[in-house]
């Protein structure tokens, strides 16, 4: 009979490679276009959603813009890695006029639906006052405007959103600072911020 013939593996034959796993990631920037301050907020925010994809270039992050004015939210930028359409589709967008806040979250939910389908961990950066003045059905009145956007922000904390409130009021008051309370998200006044120090504050606090 043949004899058998044993093989024999030493250490160096042997290769581990290790696969880092980096879980991507949909930041939605939810900017409110409404009142005097609108051109302003909107030049902050465009800065810090360029800021915030020009250094995610090493993971899988993406970056949204949503803005709301009038009575409607409007989705200005789609889920994006490029820096050059950002910058394309953030010029010259409007603003000004009233505060629909709570169907900003409707969009904001959507988009965080979207995004998990697609295997993407939402995350919400939201800049506004806080103080919302139409209601989901279009309607003016502050009353039924402040209950639609608690309702909205409970839903959007049951779906587990992390996220960031970010007070741009010249006066922080206490409207976006319950509003952080109602969404789970952390509560960040910041009055006079400029793109820069938006991005340091998101980064803190999202773990960006």
């Amino acid at each position: 009979a043949p004899a058998e013939t044993l093989t024999l593996f030493g250490a160096d034959d042997i290769r581990l490679r290790r696969y880092e796993e980096t879980s991507a990631r949909l930041l939605i920037f939810a900017v409110d276009a409404s009142g005097s301050a609108a051109l302003s907020r909107m030049a902050e925010a465009k800065g810090a959603v360029e800021l915030m994809l020009a250094q995610a270039s090493s993971r899988r992050d993406e970056v949204a813009l949503l803005t709301f004015r009038g009575t409607t939210a409007d989705l200005c930028l789609p889920p994006t890695r490029s820096l050059v359409r950002a910058k394309r589709l953030l010029a010259g967008l409007p603003g000004g006029g009233g505060t629909p806040l709570a169907s900003a979250l409707v969009a904001v939910l959507s988009l965080a639906d979207q995004s998990r389908t697609r295997g993407a961990e939402p995350a919400l950066a939201l800049l506004t006052d806080g103080r919302a003045n139409i209601a989901l059905d279009g309607s003016g009145g502050r009353a039924q405007a402040a209950e639609d956007v608690d309702k909205m922000a409970r839903v959007l904390r049951a779906q587990g959103l992390s996220g960031c409130v970010i007070d741009i009021a010249a006066r922080p008051g206490p409207a976006s600072a319950q509003l952080a309370t109602h969404l789970g998200a952390q509560y960040l006044p910041l009055p006079r911020g400029d793109a820069h120090r938006i991005t340091g504050s998101l980064q803190r606090g999202l773990g960006a």
